[in-house]
């Protein structure tokens, strides 16, 4: 494995988590422990993508006549619309927008 010096800027919030992996004795130095933390951040990525993968394929392989229609197409969009159109026509009766 090689090793690439770069140099960073964390937020202090992030540094001082990278410092209480060390102090824990998770890592040997920061440096380690961002390393090591980003291997586990990447990891997590590739699970959460091949289970979206395997439920897409899972979903795709049904037959069509177990598919559940999710709206006609011509109103699929029409709660979202009315929502935003309200968003854009401000406030009504003093309640404020959310």
């Amino acid at each position: 494995m090689s090793v690439h010096k770069q140099s960073v800027s964390f937020t202090d919030a992030a540094f001082a988590f990278a410092r209480e992996l060390v102090e824990a004795g998770e890592y040997p130095n920061v440096s380690a422990a961002v390393s090591g933390e980003m291997a586990r951040a990447k990891a997590a990525r590739e699970r959460e993508r091949i289970l979206l993968e395997a439920e897409v394929q899972r979903r795709l392989s049904l037959p069509p006549d177990q598919w559940d229609p999710v709206a006609p197409l011509d109103t699929f969009t029409s709660g979202a619309r009315k929502h935003l159109a309200a968003l854009r026509s401000g406030p009504k009766n003093g309640t404020p927008n959310s």
